[in-house]
């Protein structure tokens, strides 16, 4: 009777020790401060599909040039890589024989001058005929062609630039015998740069001249618009394609020869756009911040393609949403955050 009584006592004493071995004390503290981030709305607008064509850089201005008379050469003053000036003088030809035919022209045109000024004092003294001037005069005028035309054949046996360029190919060397028609150099102005792509001809309707495309050329890094300045009007019969050229503007390490891709608007469709800040990659998981009630929330989306500084999203975002615009790899999911910068 005694020991049962001890134990009820017992018990009613470590009961309520025992009860608040679970429990833990109450704590009380600060909580964390909103994070001040750039809250934005996806972008809703539309947008064309683009389908690309490969190209190449050309320069604008291109010349082959080649003698208009027959003769050796003398000298070649430039090599290929040379920077030439409009009526630099690139090649000459030996000049002897044209000189000497000059000197002939120069010495008959000053003899039928001094002929037809004696026949024109006779006529009006009336010492000659009528029929001895005129062919004093026709004497003077054909001397005057002759001297004039071999004036402008030595002047030929100098082969000038047409413009200003560099000079890319060199054709002839010295004591090699120049004909009309036969090639010398070729040379560019690599200041004036086109692209020059092939259109497939379902797209060609998509085009029209003083059309702005963007044209990329990975060898510059370089991404530029191109306004559509020539559009063949026949295709090519044998790949269906029609030849467009587009002036670009000028860019450091663009050069002509560089391989390029253009794109040609197809259709246009809604789409939605946020920035590329926005957008946080882990692994093969994309994600951006979507912020309701002052809280970020950690949603997967699928992005498109990259368009100037924004990122196209398939799918996860229907255009409207607040989200966070810029540093969005610093937050975390259900982080408190507020408008600011």
């Amino acid at each position: 009777m005694i020991a049962r009584a001890y134990l009820l006592t017992l018990v009613s004493f470590l009961l309520p020790l025992i009860s608040g071995c679970g429990k833990r004390p109450e704590t009380s503290g600060p909580t964390a401060p909103a994070k001040k981030v750039e809250l934005i709305s996806a972008e809703s607008r539309p947008l064309w599909d683009e389908e690309e064509a490969v190209g190449n850089v050309e320069a604008a201005q291109r010349a082959v040039l080649s003698a208009k008379i027959t003769g050796v050469v003398d000298a070649v003053k430039v090599a290929p890589g040379t920077k030439v000036a409009a009526g630099d003088a690139l090649v000459t030809i030996d000049a002897r024989e044209i000189r000497a035919r000059l000197d002939s022209a120069l010495a008959a045109q000053d003899q039928a001058q001094k002929d037809f000024a004696r026949i024109e004092k006779l006529l009006k003294s009336g010492s000659s005929t009528r029929q001895e001037y005129d062919a004093a005069n026709a004497r003077r005028l054909l001397s005057d062609a002759a001297a004039m035309e071999a004036k402008t054949m030595l002047q030929y046996t100098v082969v000038t630039a047409p413009f200003e360029g560099v000079i890319t190919r060199k054709l002839v060397e010295v004591g090699d015998l120049a004909t009309p028609g036969k090639p010398l150099l070729e040379m560019e102005n690599s200041s004036l740069l086109r692209f020059e792509a092939e259109i497939p001809e379902a797209l060609i309707d998509r085009l029209t001249l003083g059309a702005e495309l963007p044209v990329r050329v990975g060898a510059a890094n370089a991404e530029l618009i191109g306004k559509v300045s020539e559009i063949a009007p026949s295709a090519s019969a044998g790949s269906r394609t029609f030849s467009i050229k587009l002036d670009l503007p000028s860019a450091d390490k663009l050069r002509a020869g560089q391989f390029g891709r253009v794109r040609v608007p197809v259709r246009e469709r809604p789409a939605v756009l946020v920035p590329a800040d926005a957008l946080v990659r882990r692994g093969q998981i994309e994600s951006v911040f979507v912020v309701d009630g002052g809280v970020a929330r950690l949603r997967v989306v699928k992005s498109g393609r990259k368009i100037g500084g924004q990122i196209e999203i398939l799918s996860g975002l229907s255009g409207g949403e607040t989200i966070v615009a810029h540093d969005a790899h610093l937050l975390t999911d259900s982080m408190a955050v507020e408008g600011g910068k």
